[in-house]
């Protein structure tokens, strides 16, 4: 996340560095064009000998940054900072700011102090989209922060916020009664049915003791983390569910971020960062997570009776190397029917990892193209976007990083090979400025195509008091998918438009809260209440939504399942994922937008079990609710919306 000059003692960690970008280029050369994962040894050893004292030079030079070098300043037409400024008057409005007549200004995130000189006030919250009481509208749970005052026992802690939808474009605040306050320092929210009770559970990961919110199917949760195992103690981030064995339960990955210690704070120029001042770009600044202790990641096997054992070291995904670890999501990435795991990692490598079948995974971060960016080099990623933008059927990435740097898009090769090509597709140059958090892909048009979505805020509150050509707050990006996937353009931020909002942007959730098959974009913004991105676009293109159930066999929640959709030549892909976007959860319905084409002609879900569904949808725009072994049953989305702004869905 941070490109902090905090100097580092040349050393084994720089060895390490040295070894990743030269491995990396090696596997590149050979692996990646003859289909092996063997690099010579002594060839590894003499490229990372040469590298290692370039690296040294550059944890002097540059304070052992992950972003790149400083980029030239970008000014809009009224000289401020282009993150917060370079509206147009005119042009296609595709998103309305709605959250004050949603009613969800009414509650306000809260981390720490506003001069944020601590790494724990600065990385936001996550937000999840849930349908908790099955009524076939999504709610929405914000995660909260907290201060110092409460962590000491002096104030009350902030609360999160569940919020029920109306149905009427409105929600309520239901925190109280629903009893998923937190009042701890929250992060991330994964929603995940982990005991195939057929009710979505919350999963909220803690600076300490993480909640496992069990749904009571009556409008209440109980944190059961306790009984369950999976309460942990330090600061974990991103999770996510996902049945990595294949016996139809959901398991639990949490990514560990920093190791922070209440009684020893890393402040610039203490002991804890080696009496150093960390700054950046010359300006005094908060400390890490550069030269800061990692948190490890844990992985829990479901064990069927409501506990869970965490089999992190056996199954290979502990990371000892100590990355810095943010978002992850289980996901089948190379198709043969296993949930490999993704995880984003902030100033450090990301990973990627293999599912072997066999309980344990094969780490392809460096081999697979995933770990560095084109260059070979580590980038600090936040957020995590999957999706088939090509509509190959193969599944691409795009991760969010700092500013002074560009937002990777990675092009899936087939066979779990990535190829980097942002720059190529003309994504790059326009996002140095900004420091994206939430990434999504999302087909805001309904043309088939999808397109990205940026969240962005910076850390750093000496921004709006620099000239470092960025601001603390920023505006959201969105990349049009245009020529099927062979470039895209950025969508214009009209005045008065959700895309001309400037916000200190975190964690963001995507998908259709309103029933009228156009997807929104909600955004947890760091210290201020939350922002509604309604999609108003005005195509009048066609779609569909599916809420798949599995067997138990497959999980209740289909979680891991993977369906295709097909009309006339296009076929898409979409999957049902748990956790992504930032320390976030997307809405767990699968929405295809599919241009003119007013019919469907094929639907084929695979299912986590290794069954196959096929069969037709007997009309278009509207949602169908589709059971595993049983197909289209009637459920909530067959009876009439109740308000104008829906009421395509009969």
């Amino acid at each position: 996340m941070f490109g902090t000059d905090l100097p580092v003692v040349a050393g084994i960690g720089t060895v390490i560095g040295s070894m990743l970008v030269c491995t990396s280029l090696l596997q590149f050369l050979i692996g990646r064009h003859f289909r092996t994962r063997c690099v010579p040894l002594r060839l590894r050893f003499l490229c990372c000998l040469m590298l290692s004292s370039l690296a040294v030079a550059k944890c002097h030079a540059q304070g052992g940054s992950s972003s790149g070098p400083p980029a030239a300043p970008v000014y809009g037409e009224d000289h401020k900072p282009i993150t917060e400024s370079g509206f147009v008057k005119s042009g296609p409005v595709v998103f309305k700011e709605d959250a004050a007549t949603a009613g969800l200004t009414s509650w306000h995130h809260t981390m720490g102090t506003p001069e944020k000189s601590l790494i724990l006030e600065t990385t936001g919250s996550g937000v999840a989209m849930i349908d908790y009481d099955r009524d076939g509208w999504l709610d929405l749970y914000f995660v909260n922060g907290s201060t110092w005052d409460a962590e000491k026992g002096k104030a009350r802690a902030p609360h999160a916020a569940l919020f029920h939808n109306n149905h009427d474009g409105t929600f309520t605040d239901v925190t109280a009664k629903a009893g998923v306050a937190n009042d701890r320092w929250g992060f991330g929210v994964a929603v995940g049915d982990y005991d195939n009770d057929g009710w979505p559970d919350l999963y909220v990961s803690n600076y300490g003791k993480n909640r496992l919110y069990h749904n009571n199917h009556d409008g209440t949760f109980t944190d059961v983390a306790d009984k369950a195992g999976v309460t942990l103690g330090n600061w974990s981030t991103g999770a996510t569910f996902g049945d990595y064995d294949g016996d139809g339960r959901l398991d639990l990955f949490v990514p560990g971020y920093v190791h922070f210690d209440m009684n020893h704070l890393p402040l610039s120029g203490t002991a804890e960062v080696g009496f150093l001042n960390c700054s950046f770009r010359g300006t005094h600044t908060m400390c890490g997570p550069k030269g800061l202790r990692g948190e490890p990641d844990h992985l829990f096997h479901n064990n069927g009776d409501g506990t869970f054992t965490d089999v992190s070291e056996k199954a290979g995904v502990a990371d000892k190397k100590g990355n810095y670890g943010f978002s992850s999501t289980f996901v089948d990435m190379d198709g043969d029917g296993k949930q490999d795991l993704l995880v984003t990692d902030d100033s450090s490598p990301n990973y990627l990892y293999r599912n072997k079948g066999d309980g344990t995974f094969e780490d392809v971060s460096l081999i697979s193209g995933f770990a560095l960016n084109q260059q070979g080099r580590d980038q600090a990623n936040m957020g995590l976007a999957i999706g088939d933008y090509r509509n190959n059927g193969l599944l691409d990435l795009y991760t969010g990083t700092f500013s002074d740097d560009y937002k990777p898009l990675f092009r899936n090769e087939g066979d779990l090979n990535f190829s980097e090509i942002t720059p190529e597709m003309g994504l790059a140059a326009a996002t140095y400025p900004f420091l994206t958090w939430a990434t999504g892909f999302i087909d805001f048009d309904n043309d088939g195509w999808k397109d990205i979505f940026l969240v962005n805020g910076h850390v750093y509150p000496q921004a709006d008091h620099s000239d470092w050509g960025t601001s603390f707050r920023q505006r959201p990006l969105l990349f049009h998918n245009t020529n099927q996937g062979t470039k895209f353009i950025m969508m214009p931020p009209v005045v008065g438009s959700g895309l001309a909002e400037v916000i200190p942007g975190r964690g963001a959730a995507f998908g259709d809260l309103f029933n009228d098959g156009r997807i929104d974009v909600v955004i947890n913004n760091l210290d201020q209440s939350p922002s509604l991105l309604r999609n108003v676009d005005n195509n009048t293109n066609h779609w569909v939504g599916l809420q798949l159930v599995g067997s138990g066999k497959s999980p209740k929640d289909a979680t891991g399942t993977t369906v295709y959709l097909t009309t006339g030549s296009l076929r898409q892909r979409g999957d049902v994922l748990s956790g992504g976007s930032y320390e976030s959860n997307n809405d767990p319905r699968i929405h295809f937008g599919f241009g003119s084409a007013n019919s469907v002609d094929g639907l084929e879900i695979h299912w986590t079990d290794g069954s196959v569904t096929k069969l037709k949808l007997p009309a278009v725009d509207r949602f169908y609710t589709i059971e595993e072994g049983r197909g289209i049953v009637a459920g909530v989305y067959d009876s009439p919306a109740p308000v104008q702004a829906v009421s395509k869905n009969k």
